[in-house]
């Protein structure tokens, strides 16, 4: 009779184990705070992302399969050794879960960087690294901002391959500041040309700092489509 209940106890706190890990997409947001975005400009992309993160979309998707939940991780990234976790990972499983990385992120000051460069290829090997740590996470991705190319550190395109072999997506939120659109070589094109991978993988443009939060929102939902499957 022990030997049973003993046994019984073991599977039911594996199958509490299991529940507890399952996972169904590691997001990690990076936030591009170097020289070239000032106070305002700082402040308006940590509002904004608060704000698409507690949009009435998102918000549903996010909280749309909580016994599989999306799990979240925020940082801002400038030069190569000036990279920070505002919200190490968490795990969307509530509106109160939700509302706390919302008041992180409103509640979050500027910190000085150690130099003005923009480090993009260091900013993305922080997030792939970021996301090793969510192996049971059906789908791994990094959702990087920028306002600029990299000048600073390892290019971004002589990393694509190391970061793709991780199972690793990157999509982009590229803040265009002059309003030039995806004109020629702009800085759209760069970013499709030489950050984002993996399968389905997009660049979402924001028409300056002030159109952020409208673009964030719309990049969240396109990343959290279809995500929710059935359990039963």
């Amino acid at each position: 009779m022990k030997t049973a209940l003993l046994a019984a106890c073991l599977v039911m706190g594996l199958g509490h184990s299991a529940r507890a890990e399952t996972c169904r997409q590691a997001l990690a947001l990076g936030l591009d705070v170097s020289g070239s975005v000032d106070a305002r400009e700082y402040r308006l992309q940590m509002d904004g992302l608060a704000q698409a993160l507690g949009s009435t979309a998102v918000r549903a998707a996010l909280l749309e399969q909580i016994d599989a939940p999306v799990e979240l991780l925020i940082y801002e990234w400038s030069g190569p050794q000036d990279l920070m976790t505002l919200v190490p990972w968490t795990r969307i499983t509530s509106p109160s879960t939700l509302d706390a990385v919302i008041a992180q992120l409103l509640g979050v000051t500027r910190r000085e960087g150690s130099t003005p460069g923009t480090a993009l290829g260091v900013a993305m090997l922080r997030g792939a690294q970021h996301l090793s740590e969510r192996s049971h996470c059906w789908q791994r991705t990094l959702d990087i901002s920028g306002d600029g190319k990299s000048n600073l550190g390892p290019r971004p395109r002589n990393l694509k391959a190391q970061i793709e072999a991780q199972g690793v997506t990157i999509n982009a939120l590229v803040i265009d500041a002059d309003n030039t659109q995806d004109l020629g070589g702009g800085l759209a094109a760069y970013f499709r040309a030489d950050v984002i991978l993996g399968p389905n993988a997009f660049v979402e443009t924001a028409n300056g700092f002030e159109d952020y939060a409208a673009a964030m929102e719309i990049k969240l939902l396109r990343e959290l489509d279809g995500l929710v499957l059935s359990m039963k």
